[in-house]
């Protein structure tokens, strides 16, 4: 007699704890009553006035998809005194008999088997699927609701048995309204360097011009441009024109996956809205730029009195972390106070960095505007960048020339070794009186010396081509070539006109409390790339 049923309306592959917890089958019309799932079954099972002495299944399989959850159930349930029975199986009426004197080798390696197989066929499914998916996107065809900036374009299914039910597949074409919003975007973000909510601020001024993002249920349409969406759209890849897909995890809370685990399309295969060089000029910024707010002015605390003007430039070349703003006697500083018990136990500890490290506003400030008076306006830029361009290039190459100088000497040494092994075997040759067989082992000696010969007759060349070698510089520094001499002084600049200035060239600080000096870094981005201008102030 039946007096009790149980059953899931989840997946057999997930964790044991995770089933059984769904109320997905309230919204089915489903005749058969529910008792609970898998952990009720199991808890009641365990209890004295359990309702039940057997539980059968219409299969092994549908217990759990996975083989270690399968026999793990059976044996809790064995261990409570309960069998575990399959419809699909032969089933022996020992109810009242011991498990050991029921069980058979014979239906315990049936049971083994269903299970393997199940777990087979499961895995090969997702595998297919899998294989699937990535034929899908490297050929181009869009999944999902395209995003923003782009339409879909529907294409007849190229498989012709789905094209004759009607199937479609999507690629995706440049939206003519939407689509230059996303290059603005990217732009403010890369060569503006803003926060995602001061790009959505901007865009608001325009809405007609930039229309806001739709929503898939449109009750949660706000009407406007937001942080988030700002922020959706500079992780999207789709926007290179390349066709990507795995970017998040479905089955794990839609979570975002590694960059590593990304399926690409081996070229382009729609129209791109940015390039690739703006893309990734577009990521870096969120690092740079976490917990700084963009803009001028005065912070939003009530007890803010003052603004620092070099706000999110600053880095501790000590530990990496961005210092802050403090005023002491009226005096502005940057510093960088880590706290120790937010640290216990972390292995990016720095057990060297002092306690507190402060360095004045004012002299950063002088440093970083005779820097840019310097190398940046002055009609002598070019000059400085080539000259340090080819002295970093110069000592690169000059490295690289040392490794292959110290491995060519290595080589020489290891052929002379196997020469003269060669010569001690061909004295000492030990005849087998067949002289055939001792001719030939001669000439394989013969042939091998004359191979070593060769190869160190090649060692030599290449090491004169190295001695002689003189680098080339491969860097445009043409680049700068645009800019023209500022004759105003950058003292005289207002807070807002002055940081606008170093967020166009990307202006990065990092004092060394240890060496007491500044490391300052400008760079300027291209259409093909970037250059990058060093200085170094001692103070």
């Amino acid at each position: 007699m039946i007096v009790a049923h149980f059953y899931d309306i989840e997946s057999g592959r997930k964790e044991l704890d995770d089933r059984g917890h769904s109320r997905a089958h309230e919204q089915f019309d489903i005749a058969i009553p529910r008792d609970g799932g898998i952990q009720d079954l199991l808890t009641e099972a365990a209890r004295p006035d359990r309702r039940f002495t057997a539980v059968i299944c219409e299969s092994i399989d549908r217990v759990a998809r996975r083989t270690y959850f399968g026999t793990k159930i059976e044996y809790e349930l064995e261990q409570s005194g309960v069998l575990l029975l399959a419809a699909n199986e032969p089933i022996t009426p020992a109810i009242g008999r011991s498990q050991r004197s029921r069980k058979q080798a014979g239906p315990i390696l049936t049971r083994r088997i269903n299970q393997a197989i199940a777990e087979w066929y499961v895995v090969q499914m997702l595998e297919l699927s899998w294989d699937g998916f990535c034929e899908h996107s490297e050929q181009g065809w869009n999944i999902g609701r395209p995003p923003y900036g782009y339409q879909a374009e529907k294409h007849p299914h190229p498989v012709p048995a789905k094209r004759a039910e009607g199937k479609t597949k999507t690629r995706l074409i440049t939206d003519p309204i939407k689509g230059p919003t996303v290059t603005t975007i990217f732009q403010m973000r890369a060569l503006q360097r803003l926060g995602y909510d001061a790009i959505a601020d901007r865009l608001n001024t325009d809405l007609l011009r930039h229309p806001p993002p739709e929503p898939v249920d449109p009750r949660r349409a706000v009407g406007r441009w937001t942080g988030s969406a700002i922020r959706g759209i500079l992780i999207n890849p789709k926007y290179t024109g390349y066709m990507v897909w795995n970017r998040r995890a479905s089955k794990k809370g839609g979570r975002y996956n590694p960059a590593s685990e990304w399926v690409w399309s081996p070229r382009p295969t729609h129209e791109p809205l940015v390039t690739k060089e703006l893309f990734e000029a577009a990521s870096p910024v969120a690092k740079h730029r976490q917990g700084s707010r963009t803009g001028t002015g005065l912070n939003a605390h009530p007890q803010t009195k003052r603004s620092y003007r070099l706000r999110s430039y600053v880095v501790c070349d000590i530990c990496g972390r961005r210092m802050f703003g403090k005023t002491r006697n009226n005096i502005a500083y940057y510093a960088c106070q880590p706290e120790r018990q937010h640290h216990k136990g972390r292995t990016d500890w720095y057990s060297d960095h002092p306690k507190s490290i402060w360095v004045r506003e004012e002299l950063l400030l002088n440093a970083v505007r005779t820097f840019f008076a310097e190398h940046i306006f002055d009609p002598s830029r070019t000059r400085y960048l080539r000259t340090q361009l080819k002295r970093s290039t110069e000592d690169r190459a000059g490295d690289a020339a040392a490794d292959r100088r110290n491995q060519l000497a290595w080589d020489l040494a290891g052929l002379h070794r196997r020469q003269d092994d060669l010569i001690d075997q061909r004295e000492n040759l030990d005849t087998t009186g067949n002289e055939d067989a001792d001719r030939e082992y001669r000439k394989s000696i013969q042939r091998r010396f004359a191979e070593l010969t060769t190869a160190r007759s090649a060692r030599p060349s290449e090491l004169d081509r190295i001695n002689t070698y003189v680098p080339l510089v491969g860097h445009d520094s043409s680049v700068l070539d645009p800019l023209s001499r500022v004759q105003c002084d950058l003292t005289e600049l207002p807070e807002d006109l002055e940081r606008r200035l170093y967020d166009a060239f990307q202006l990065k600080i990092r004092y060394n409390r240890t060496r007491h000096e500044v490391a300052l870094q400008a760079a300027i981005r291209g259409r093909d790339g970037h250059i990058s201008q060093h200085g170094r102030t001692e103070g």
